[in-house]
């Protein structure tokens, strides 16, 4: 069974009471930068096992009569087609996923943002397709000297020519699909307008990571550095803060080095800053809801290891860098992991050496290890998905789960319809298959009802899966890492 270490009920309760005490202090009207992934977070709930991931979004339902949604976008990314990794779409695209989510939670959706537009062609396009939609939209622009000419910065020639955003309710929470889009510009436009308009308002920024009442080393915080390694952000003691306090306190290099500006752009709108230091901007209470440390620890080491395969396969697929690969292979050893603590690489490595051809491991929630082999009707990932099922379902290994009059239609058709060259079933299609036969076969049934079991599980594979069977994988809840290698000496994967 699942170790936990996380109270996420705790976690839900104190976050939003914080956050309706942070709003007070600025007299009724904040901007908050929310940080991470809303409705997802899949890195905090592995980090932080017991966090649910949705978390957040349960966290502002408690503020629902409160809050506005604003939801800030690039206008680089775009024009050059950012894609989400973990969701596999554009941001533009995440942006009308993000919406439909809200509206879909209750929440209210005030408006979108492109920021520093600049007459992108596509995000011109982009402003057209929103407003068809009936959503808001405006713009925010480059701004020269930025962040460093504070007195330009803090003008009508920098946020002023920006649009003010309107709003109506008391939290205004500055959202993106991912980082780099503008959030906290976004929220420091907006309070240079508030304050000209003389509308009180404050500023204040939601990370869970780095967890800033946590060790500089912890593991959760390096598995932080190790999910942010392409963005070179590095965590550090907060200066300012022990300066204040003679407390320490962890935040992350791009805050400490931004303070002083943010500080002064403050008392130029103020007369005052609020803040004393990063830290004091935060509202996060993660760190106080860990209720097993060591569970948390071993959990954020996994995650290391994950990120180091992941980043591995991101460089060999063109799409990551040397300098991230090295970066988490420096954070594994400070973590005092190396490879041989996930055990599924060793079995899916030695079910390679043993066949001659691709293979899979997975490890069920009792610790068992099952793997995969590539056959000529099924590939390592289909394979190892139907072996553990008969293995959590106490299925005879030799049972035939999928009848013939179904798999060779799908074949069939995958081949002389669709264009296909390779008959072997993914994991999509083995699922429908399993499906189809469990309506009339009691053992099928048996393993389809087992699937709600793999959620957590850890599995390897020893070359880099399709991204068909890496999307099954990941509905699936199971936790994936693969060997930076294709099956195939071929340019083009699909």
């Amino acid at each position: 069974m699942k170790q936990i270490g996380f109270d996420n009920e705790k976690y839900l309760k104190t976050q939003s009471k914080l956050i309706r005490e942070r709003i007070e202090t600025f007299g009724g009207k904040l901007y908050l930068e929310f940080g991470g992934k809303l409705f997802d977070d899949y890195h905090a709930s592995r980090v932080l096992p017991g966090f649910e991931p949705d978390s957040k979004i349960r966290m502002l339902l408690q503020l629902k009569d409160q809050a506005e949604i604003v939801i800030v976008i690039n206008s680089g990314d775009i024009e050059k087609n950012k894609v989400r990794g973990d969701l596999g779409i554009t941001y533009d695209l995440d942006v009308l996923r993000l919406i439909d989510a809200f509206r879909g939670n209750g929440l209210y959706v005030g408006s979108v943002v492109l920021t520093r537009y600049a007459g992108q062609a596509a995000a011109g396009a982009f402003q057209t397709k929103l407003e068809s939609l009936g959503v808001r939209v405006y713009r925010h622009y480059p701004i020269e000297g930025y962040p460093s000419d504070i007195q330009k910065i803090v003008s009508d020639e920098g946020y002023g020519k920006n649009d003010y955003i309107e709003t109506s309710r008391s939290l205004v929470v500055i959202t993106a699909p991912g980082p780099g889009s503008g959030k906290m510009a976004t929220c420091l436009s907006q309070l240079y307008h508030e304050h000209k308009r003389g509308i009180k308002a404050g500023y204040a920024k939601f990370e869970t990571f780095p967890v800033w009442n946590l060790p500089l080393k912890h593991p959760v915080n390096l598995a932080y550095e190790a999910a942010t390694a392409d963005l070179n952000d590095v965590n550090m003691l907060d200066p300012f803060h022990l300066e204040a306090y003679q407390e320490t306190a962890v935040n992350y290099n791009r805050d400490v080095e931004i303070f002083p500006v943010l500080n002064a752009m403050f008392t130029r709108i103020y007369g005052s800053s609020p803040y004393k230091s990063p830290t004091d901007m935060g509202v996060n209470v993660a760190g106080s809801c860990i209720f097993d440390d060591a569970v948390v620890q071993q959990a954020a080491k996994d995650e290391i290891i994950r990120r180091y395969y992941e980043a591995l396969c991101e460089k060999r697929m063109g799409t990551g860098s040397d300098e991230a690969v090295y970066k988490i292979e420096l954070l594994k050893q400070q973590a005092g992991v190396t490879d041989t603590d996930r055990p599924v690489i060793g079995a899916a490595l030695a079910k390679e050496e043993q066949t001659g051809a691709p293979a899979m491991a997975l490890e069920l929630p009792d610790g068992t290890i099952v793997t995969g082999k590539t056959s000529s009707l099924l590939g390592p990932a289909s394979a190892m998905l139907l072996n553990a099922l008969k293995k959590l379902g106490n299925i005879d290994d030799e049972a035939l789960l999928m009848s013939p009059e179904v798999i060779e239609p799908i074949q069939n058709l995958k081949i002389h319809h669709l264009g296909n060259h390779n008959p072997r079933l993914h994991t999509d299609e083995v699922l429908i298959a399993l499906s189809i036969c469990a309506a009339s076969d009691s053992q099928a049934k048996k393993a389809i009802e087992q699937l709600q079991n793999l959620r957590d599980c850890e599995a390897h594979s020893t070359v880099i899966l399709s991204q068909v069977d890496k999307n099954t994988l990941r509905k699936l809840g199971i936790r994936l890492t693969c060997e930076a290698k294709h099956q195939t000496k071929k340019l083009y994967h699909k």
